[in-house]
């Protein structure tokens, strides 16, 4: 289950790499930047929602 873990925070370090993507190509090219921003944003949902699938899968154990 470390793992899970480890892969969480992994989300995150794909939104900073896609919001850096954005922020170098905000002045080129418009409609790619927002498509990095989409994918930023979607790491950053992906990263809450595996942090509450994990905690909830670690609570069911406990019962």
């Amino acid at each position: 289950m470390k793992i899970l873990s480890f892969l969480q925070y992994l989300y995150l370090g794909f939104a900073a790499l896609f919001l850096f993507d954005m922020s170098n190509k905000w002045s080129t090219d418009r409609n790619a930047a927002y498509l990095s921003l989409f994918f930023a944003a979607l790491a950053v949902f992906m990263f809450f929602f595996r942090k509450k699938f994990r905690k909830r899968f670690e609570d069911r154990g406990k019962l």
